[in-house]
C-alpha cells in the first residue's frame, strides 16, 4: 500500500509493508502531525493511539527512508539517516520511503499531512 505525505507542501511518496501495525496505521489516515527532531537521524511525531504491534521483526538496523513506530512511546518515526545504534523488537517496520526524503532531511517541526494514496 502506498501513502503520501504533504510536508509543508511538498510530497514524499512512501510504501507500506504488509504487517498488523501498518495495517493499523492505515487506519488512522488521513492524519495531521507534527514531526520534531530526534537524536539527529529522526523525526518524530505522536499518534492519536497506540497501534496493534502484531508479530513483527525489529529494526535493527534502521535505515535512511524508514518508517517506524515505537511501541513504547506509540510514536511514528522517519529516519533521515542510517542508523548506528543497536534498536531493540519494540520498534516496529512500517514501511520505507520512495520519493521525497529530502523534504522531511529538514530540520523540524514539519507540518505532515498523511493520506493514503489510491490504488
Amino acid at each position: 500500500m502506498k501513502i503520501r505525505l504533504n510536508v509543508d507542501g511538498q510530497t514524499v511518496t512512501a510504501t507500506l509493508y504488509d504487517n498488523p501495525a501498518a495495517a493499523d496505521f492505515v487506519s488512522l489516515l488521513p492524519l495531521s502531525l507534527t514531526l520534531n527532531d530526534y537524536a539527529r537521524i529522526e523525526r518524530i511525531a505522536y499518534l492519536p493511539r497506540k497501534l496493534i504491534e502484531g508479530r513483527v521483526e525489529s529494526t535493527v538496523p534502521v535505515k535512511e527512508g524508514d518508517l517506524a513506530y515505537y511501541a513504547p512511546w506509540g510514536n511514528l518515526a522517519v529516519f533521515v539517516e542510517d542508523g548506528t545504534g543497536n534498536y531493540t523488537g519494540d520498534l516496529i517496520r512500517l514501511g520505507a520511503v520512495e520519493t521525497g526524503l529530502p523534504a522531511l532531511q529538514r530540520p523540524g517541526p514539519l507540518q505532515v499531512r498523511i493520506e493514503r494514496m489510491p490504488d
